[in-house]
């Protein structure tokens, strides 16, 4: 199993990530397309905040069960719990230290067909509407 340290860009949050890291994937919901995520999904035994748990700021939307976490001093998104599957997170490759992403296979997961439960759901938000 490997071992990765991570951290946000100003070093406020700081992560260790125990997984070997076999697939890396991308989703086309709006938030991820927006944020230009590119993440891999780890158990949530496998990811652990090390230093400045105070520094995340959760973002929630929609359904509000994916908890999508960013520094909130310098706004960088670490990692997010799993809408379908909340016992693992995705976190993000690219505040992982010494990573190389372009050695691990992408790929394209479809976040944009997931339903769009809130009450007043934006536009923009594709997938298909529930009341």
């Amino acid at each position: 199993m490997q071992h990765y340290r991570g951290s946000c860009h100003c070093g406020a949050v700081k992560f260790t990530v125990d997984a070997d890291v076999c697939e890396l994937t991308t989703c086309d919901c709006s938030l991820c397309s927006m944020k230009n995520a590119l993440m891999t999904k780890v158990r949530e035994d496998q990811l652990h905040v090390i230093e400045g748990e105070e520094f995340l700021t959760l973002y929630e939307w929609n359904t509000g069960r994916a908890k999508h976490y960013f520094c909130s001093r310098c706004g960088i998104y670490t990692f997010h719990r799993k809408r379908a599957s909340p016992d693992h997170f995705g976190v993000n490759v690219h505040c992982l230290s010494g990573f190389d992403p372009s050695l691990v296979p992408t790929r394209r997961t479809s976040g944009a067909s997931m339903s769009v439960t809130c009450a007043q759901p934006r536009e923009e938000w594709p997938g298909p509407r529930e009341r």
